[in-house]
């Protein structure tokens, strides 16, 4: 995949990934375990995006965002763990993983 296509599909899950920290942020009934890995999450994309404004080099951006996905998939567990999320929160977490797991299949 080129660079410059995930420069164009990064803001959307950079986007999505700030509306789960805010869904998890407004509800109350979200875990420890899900705040943590949307916490890292937005962590890591905050790197994601200092290593797609700085490199060219598509192989130091895989390395960056394939943690971001595993990251996601921790979330994405928590979430199907909680049993009484508020809707807006579990969609905002499962979008942003959506997104990551996609944009991770397409650069391999």
């Amino acid at each position: 995949m080129q660079v410059s296509r995930i420069k164009q599909q990064f803001p959307q899950i950079e986007q999505s990934i700030h509306q789960a920290v805010q869904a998890c942020q407004n509800d109350q009934s979200v875990s420890q375990e899900l705040k943590s890995s949307v916490q890292q999450l937005d962590s890591e994309c905050r790197q994601a995006h200092a290593v797609l404004q700085q490199s060219q080099d598509e192989s130091r951006i895989r390395q960056t965002i394939e943690p971001m996905e595993a990251t996601a998939d921790r979330a994405k567990q928590a979430c199907q763990g909680a049993g009484n999320l508020q809707p807006q929160t579990k969609s905002a977490v499962m979008q942003a993983h959506d997104q990551l797991s996609q944009l991770k299949h397409q650069l391999h």
